[in-house]
């Protein structure tokens, strides 16, 4: 199963041939992102020694899936830059600067998918545009379906586990400090996760 899937005007291309199952299509309708139960966190090293680890407090997605079709499913994530938290405060206004992120004329990260594979079992890749700082790049993240369940309230729910990397460079995240014994304060490879709990809609 491809839960993400291919703009509407892009040809979608199989790379297994299976059966739809009749629990996959009971997934099918419109989803919106939980953020009280989701997560959408970034890994980056510090000093060369230590990984500093930081996430969005504030963002919405939505996710079409269709499970007669997967290869149709879509989603989409809008992140509040503003929103950055790395435990420190001093470091996440320097974030938020001139230096990084510019929230106060870039405001938002997006993502929109564009294709999914199915790699076998729950394990499945999907890409998508991202657009951080107005520079928008392919981005490819690894997911892992964690599944469906009805929650104590009545919510249909679906989840999922992604991990990505990215090169901050190629977004024109540039900034770095050197150090003395070489290398540099900020590593250029951004490690992304994201824990993703989604509300079917009626």
């Amino acid at each position: 199963m491809g839960i993400f899937g291919r703009k509407d005007n892009e040809t979608a291309t199989a790379t297994t041939t299976t059966a739809v199952n009749p629990d996959l299509a009971a997934l099918t309708g419109e989803y919106t992102i939980d953020p009280a139960h989701s997560t959408f966190g970034f890994v980056a090293r510090h000093a060369m020694v230590t990984n500093i680890k930081g996430s969005f407090q504030d963002f919405t997605g939505t996710l079409h899936l269709d499970g007669a079709d997967p290869a149709a499913s879509t989603a989409t994530i809008d992140v509040v830059m503003e929103s950055i938290d790395t435990g420190n405060a001093d470091r996440d206004g320097h974030l938020k600067s001139a230096d990084f992120f510019k929230t106060d004329e870039f405001p938002a990260m997006t993502f929109r998918s564009t294709k999914a594979e199915a790699l076998g079992g729950d394990d499945y890749r999907i890409t998508g545009d991202l657009t951080i700082l107005g520079t928008t790049k392919p981005l490819t993240i690894d997911l892992e379906f964690n599944g469906a369940a009805k929650d104590p309230f009545g919510n249909e729910r679906v989840g999922f586990e992604g991990k990505a990397e990215i090169l901050r460079s190629e977004w024109g995240l540039t900034w770095n400090a050197a150090l003395e014994t070489g290398g540099v304060l900020v590593s250029d490879k951004i490690k992304l996760n994201f824990d993703i709990s989604a509300i079917k809609q009626a």
